[in-house]
């Protein structure tokens, strides 16, 4: 057989295999995930009675597009609005499960005899879950609709954002043997930079699009589109640095505002039901029974602390939070599982030489076996919570019942902090469009209009002509920053009429508004003319109090803000 037909063989080999365990697990009435991995050890090379796969490293690229399809299909079902909805619950659980268990893993590497760097790696693994597993049990177990299976998500959403961070930061620590503080900054910023920024577009952009052609489109090509769309977020969130899976996330997060979501997500279930199966075949395909010998006492342990230590963990960080005790066992025990991040970061550690090669397929065994067992945690999460209810003291319950970390504040929010709370909002979403815009037009449309008018027109002519262009795209923006929010006015008014202090912040507030937008303006006009510093700044002042004051800027700021928020609102609307 050519080799052209590897690829072939190896697809029938494991489709096949996967569409008989699928039989044999719905016969047991277990999980399909779990015939999944069971098919992928059968056609994998550590089990010779079968025919095995011949192309390891194309599975590995179709798995690949597994995870991309399966985060998708989440961002569909769980849009930026439930993320935001969650609260401070979903922040506080993560927080505090990921500080945990990075200390325990880092405990555990010290008692195992490993290094400093591998017991700093092993905690960065221990402290992410899978994703992928959990969407595909949760689907299994038909859970998707329960309360706890929402707070689960977000938290899994917060670890796979924490992970990206964690992998730059742990190669910096590689590099440097040493924590550098300023790089883990510069990641978090660019991480929130590029998150704002690509919602915020897409939400202005594609839902717009998807209505005015509505008509054009059958089945077929939303379809098409649909997963374009999606690869094309891929791509450029790797190309800034990204993960694949945090682009598609984000994708499905933008469609799933528009009133095609749920159609969108339909007509996508079975292309991510066929490359889901691929990606856990692949996982199946990683066990090696020699490797589970020769090192069967670390991975011993550490499954013990993924499935004891880490569900225990996950569920205290969930009830500290203020969730109810059932919610925080189900929660916890569902996170008991290390996923496809501790991969990757185990594979960074060996590529930079900071990590015995040993230690790459003992971490895939371990998640392999807590992969296995997910779905049979989940199901002890019920009545294991029912068990701990019963034989918990009264009073003990009733505290756990009274208490929040977090608080609730039945009473109206003060005045300051829904202005506060608008007008940072405001600040910060129009001042990332606005540097956004600046920085594309420096970088590509500045050179385009001096290489397409420089033969014709002198370079002062060609500058005013940027300038004059850029100024007017990013008008509506800066007048959205340095202007209150139509519902907010009344309340300036109140606290204005309230006291001299009131009145000193509120203008406080103004004039730092209209600094941060003349900031931008300086920007622009530095970089197309040579003027004096002194000369420069009262340009950027009349031209930005003329923006302020400009009726024409106003109606078109308007008009983008309705746009946004029909598109924002169009799935409750509806």
């Amino acid at each position: 057989m050519g080799e052209e037909m590897h690829l072939v063989t190896d697809l029938a080999l494991i489709l096949i295999s996967a569409g008989v365990m699928t039989v044999v697990f719905k016969l047991l009435k277990q999980p399909l995930v779990l015939g999944y991995i069971v098919a992928g050890f059968i056609v994998g090379p550590h089990f010779g009675l079968f025919p095995t796969v011949f192309e390891t490293t194309s599975i590995s690229e179709w798995a690949e597009i597994g995870i991309i399809f399966l985060m998708f299909a989440l961002g569909l079902e769980f849009s930026f609005k439930k993320l935001l909805k969650m609260g401070s619950t979903a922040f506080i659980a993560a927080g505090i499960e990921i500080v945990m268990m990075v200390g325990i893993g880092a405990l555990s590497g010290y008692l195992m005899n490993w290094s400093l760097m591998e017991c700093i790696f092993l905690g960065g693994m221990l402290a992410m879950s899978s994703t992928t597993i959990i969407i595909k049990a949760f689907d299994d177990l038909k859970l998707k609709k329960e309360p706890f299976a929402d707070l689960t998500m977000v938290i899994l959403i917060i670890q796979d954002i924490v992970a990206i961070v964690m992998m730059v930061l742990l190669s910096t620590a590689a590099a440097s043997q040493k924590f550098q503080g300023k790089e883990m900054l510069e990641v978090i910023a660019k991480l929130l930079f590029f998150l704002i920024l690509w919602f915020v577009v897409g939400i202005a952009i594609i839902p717009t699009l998807l209505r005015k052609t509505k008509k054009y489109i059958n089945d077929e090509t939303l379809l098409i589109i649909s997963i374009g769309l999606c690869f094309g977020m891929v791509v450029f969130a790797n190309f800034v640095g990204f993960s694949s899976a945090l682009g598609a996330f984000v994708m499905g997060s933008i469609l799933c505002e528009t009133i095609e979501g749920e159609h969108i997500e339909k007509l996508t279930k079975g292309t991510k039901d066929l490359f889901g199966a691929i990606f856990f075949v692949s996982v199946g395909m990683m066990v090696d029974p020699q490797i589970l010998m020769a090192y069967w006492k670390p991975i011993l342990f550490l499954t013990l602390i993924t499935l004891v230590v880490k569900a225990f963990i996950s569920a205290g960080g969930v009830l500290m939070a203020g969730e109810s005790l059932q919610v925080s066992i189900k929660t916890g025990f569902s996170l008991s599982q290390i996923g496809e991040f501790a991969f990757i970061i185990a594979s960074l550690g060996v590529s930079l030489n900071v990590l015995s090669p040993y230690i790459y397929p003992v971490i895939v065994a371990v998640s392999v076996i807590t992969t296995f067992t997910t779905p049979y945690a989940i199901r002890l999460a019920d009545p294991f919570s029912n068990w701990l209810e019963q034989h918990l003291p009264d009073k003990t319950k009733q505290k756990l019942d009274d208490y929040s970390l977090v608080g609730k504040n039945d009473g109206k929010p003060s005045e300051w902090r829904i202005i506060i709370k608008t007008s940072l909002f405001r600040t910060l979403l129009f001042g990332i469009l606005c540097f956004a815009i600046t920085l594309v037009a420096f970088q590509y449309f500045y050179p385009l209009m001096f290489d397409l008018l420089g033969e014709y027109l002198p370079v002062k002519v060609i500058s005013i002509i940027n300038a004059i262009a850029l100024l007017l795209v990013i008008s509506p923006f800066l007048y959205g920053m340095m202007s209150n929010k139509t519902s907010t006015q009344a309340l300036y008014a109140k606290l204005w009429r309230q006291g001299q202090l009131n009145r000193i912040l509120i203008v406080a507030w103004t004039v730092l508004r209209i600094i941060i937008a003349c900031f931008f303006v300086i920007m622009i006009l530095s970089k197309s003319f040579k003027f004096t510093k002194l000369v420069i700044i009262i340009l950027a002042l009349v031209i930005v109090l003329f923006f302020l004051f400009s009726k024409n800027t106003l109606h078109r700021f308007s008009k983008i803000e309705d746009n946004f928020m029909t598109n924002l609102n169009a799935k409750e609307d509806q």
